[in-house]
């Protein structure tokens, strides 16, 4: 397992070892001790899994205190620009983006700490993103960022104009305008 630490501090993407052979591949997506060892300590409660179209853009989502969530995104099939946005005020990367190529091929995963906004748009024909979280989901407790805000100016990898976005997601506020409580 390979961990390699980002510009934005607790933002730190995850490359299982592999092991392949004539018949096909093996590895740990997930290892509580190993992580433990490198110093990334959660417990995870809940995995969530999606499937999605060429074009289809989902976030930024996150969760307010008490039920922020960390979350453990890989990609099980197809290609994703996975994004994530630091939305700790008293962080020196507040209000700064990271975004990330997770490919079923790569088999990258993304750790979102509590914190942050995520989201990620599909560049491939369909991609199924699996993730685990260390908090329930809380509806009460979920905010986030539009997409298109211009301040974060995220490169999606597409053209926003085309780009499958949900109701809910087009009414979100921007980055300026969010409820972030952290």
């Amino acid at each position: 397992m390979n961990i390699e630490f980002t510009d934005i501090k607790d933002l730190v993407i995850i490359t299982p070892t592999v092991f392949e052979d004539e018949r096909g591949y093996f590895m740990e997506s997930y290892n509580k001790t190993k992580l433990g060892d490198l110093g990334i300590n959660i417990d995870f409660v809940q995995d969530n899994q999606s499937f999605s179209k060429k074009g289809t853009l989902r976030g930024l989502h996150y969760q307010n205190p008490p039920f922020a969530q960390t979350k453990l995104v890989r990609v099980l099939e197809g290609e994703i620009i996975d994004v994530a946005v630091d939305l700790r005020k008293e962080s020196p990367t507040y209000g700064q983006s990271f975004a990330v190529l997770l490919t079923s091929k790569n088999k990258k995963q993304l750790l979102v700490p509590q914190g942050f906004a995520h989201g990620f748009s599909v560049i491939s024909e369909t991609a199924v993103v699996m993730y685990k979280c260390d908090q329930f989901y809380d509806k009460a407790s979920e905010g986030g960022i539009r997409f298109d805000d211009s301040k974060l100016n995220i490169d999606w990898g597409m053209d926003l104009k085309e780009a499958i976005v949900s109701e809910k997601d087009l009414v979100l506020p921007d980055f300026a305008n969010c409820n972030s409580q952290f």
